[in-house]
């Protein structure tokens, strides 16, 4: 394999994001950061939502790419970023009123009104989705409510990455695996659909048939005057590019992409969209090479980034130490239940939840850092029960894998509550499937297998055994907060 150019990857979370350069030598992928930039929800007057400020992530996306240029030829650049927040653009290709955030309140009660118009079973029928109130299906159907005025207006629907795409190619898309995450996308069909995108308050002319992950959509001047630089469509969510890149050996491994979310499940050249699926909430994402994700959001590090702020922003890794120190299982959350997406304050949210179920409140910092670690890890074996019985046969590893699996202690405890060995690393997993997807496109690799090869070649992994079986009263306490929350869509 030879690399015809270095490949940039913009990756763009929902607290940060990142410009990274890949270089192949010897057989051996290697990442380097160009540029790395905070992302930050901004409240938007006129409308009263939490925003994200697309003019700042564009200026900053393009500020790396001149940065990353400058260190050589750039073959390509592909953007993901996280899904369901999108852009409405009218005819004249300018955005219509502000990217609001899946954490903006809007949605709350929301499902509700969407299911007096088309029954629950029936979406998820449809779409193979999990229910959840932030799908975008909910957001438009608030902006039906509240804003139609932009709707009217609206010629094109672009998520987040799709329209960065557009902002460097000038090329109008929508990427597959990130329409999926929408709650539009018929999985017969396989293509959006016309009811859904009537409650949605958008008809079917204003969206594009979605295209492939790693399919070229055009060219972007290079910013010290080179050759023009390919634009490429990864897999632009960013769970389908973490578990593009994720070392799966065995179809009996599951993965979790481990960040500001969990994303916990397993591959499956087919989905799961029956009765039994319906009842655990699982997702059917869009993956690469039509490998469906069958997968639960869990709200993950979320939970202690907002702890760590309330608690003046002391050093990670102190938390975790503080965390270890304490006693296993003496308070527990359910980490799904709604109440935790977008609290005021998440640490009184929290202890407010210990005390209504008669835990243990927790006070210090280590304390509140392990009951959201011990929730975690629990939360990890119950999404493995619940995909293990709708496969019908064990998962028998877990691979971690992005900034969460820097977290030794919530490794170990993902080993002792799932009861099977865990697999750590790497870490910039979502940066690495954005370029594996980019390589195959260019020719340098021939699939996702080649791929993940490459990354177990490239790329250290530590392991973890179970050590220590949780005990049957702590899985009962946790059990019995909720089988599927209030944040799952659950009347």
């Amino acid at each position: 394999m030879k690399m015809p150019g270095k490949i940039a990857a913009v990756d763009i979370g929902a607290s940060s994001g990142r410009v990274i350069l890949s270089e192949l030598k010897d057989g051996v992928l290697s990442l380097t950061e160009a540029h790395r930039f905070e992302n930050t929800l901004r409240n938007d007057d006129p409308s009263g939502h939490q925003c994200w400020d697309l003019d700042f992530l564009e200026a900053e996306m393009r500020k790396g790419l001149a940065i990353a240029s400058k260190q050589g030829s750039l073959a390509s650049v592909g953007v993901d970023t996280w899904g369901v927040d999108y852009v409405l653009l009218d005819e004249k290709l300018e955005r219509i009123g502000p990217a609001v955030s899946y954490r903006d309140h809007r949605t709350d009660a929301m499902m509700e009104e969407v299911f007096a118009e088309l029954p629950r079973a029936e979406i998820y029928r449809r779409t193979g989705i999990q229910f959840l109130q932030f799908n975008s299906l909910y957001q438009l159907a608030a902006t039906v409510r509240q804003h139609p005025e932009w709707l009217a207006r609206a010629r094109h629907f672009l998520m987040i990455p799709d329209y960065l795409h557009f902002r460097l190619s000038g090329v109008l898309s929508n990427e597959y695996t990130n329409a999926t995450t929408t709650q539009l996308f018929n999985l017969d069909q396989d293509d959006w659909d016309a009811d859904l995108l009537g409650v949605a308050g958008l008809s079917k002319e204003v969206m594009m048939r979605p295209v492939e992950a790693g399919t070229i959509l055009g060219e972007m001047p290079c910013p010290h005057g080179r050759d023009a630089i390919k634009v490429i469509a990864p897999a632009t969510h960013d769970t389908g590019s973490a578990v593009a890149a994720a070392p799966l050996a065995t179809e009996d491994e599951a993965f979790i992409s481990s960040g500001t979310w969990s994303l916990m499940g397993i591959e499956s050249k087919a989905p799961f969209a029956d009765a039994q699926a319906l009842a655990a909430n699982v997702s059917n994402e869009g993956g690469v090479e039509r490998r469906y994700r069958i997968l639960k959001n869990i709200m993950g590090f979320w939970l202690i980034q907002r702890v760590r702020k309330e608690l003046g922003s002391p050093d990670h890794a102190r938390l975790v130490m503080a965390a270890g120190d304490c006693s296993p299982w003496q308070s527990l959350i359910d980490p799904q239940d709604a109440r935790f997406l977008n609290p005021d304050n998440m640490t009184a949210e929290i202890q407010a939840f210990c005390k209504e179920t008669g835990q243990a409140v927790p006070e210090s910092a280590g304390a509140l850092s392990r009951c959201i670690f011990d929730s975690l890890a629990l939360s990890y074996r119950r999404v493995k029960e619940e995909l293990e019985a709708l496969r019908g046969r064990p998962v028998n590893r877990i691979r971690v894998v992005g900034g969460g699996s820097q977290n030794d202690l919530v490794n170990q405890l993902c080993a002792d509550a799932c009861g099977i060995p865990v697999t750590a690393g790497p870490i910039e997993t979502t940066a690495l499937g954005n370029v594996c997807v980019q390589m195959i496109a260019l020719g340098q690799l021939s699939g996702l297998d080649e791929a993940r090869a490459l990354v177990r070649h490239s790329f250290p992994l530590t392991e973890y055994v179970p050590h220590q079986r949780v005990p049957q009263s702590v899985w009962d306490r946790f059990q019995s907060f909720s089988a599927l929350s209030v944040a799952e869509g659950q009347a």
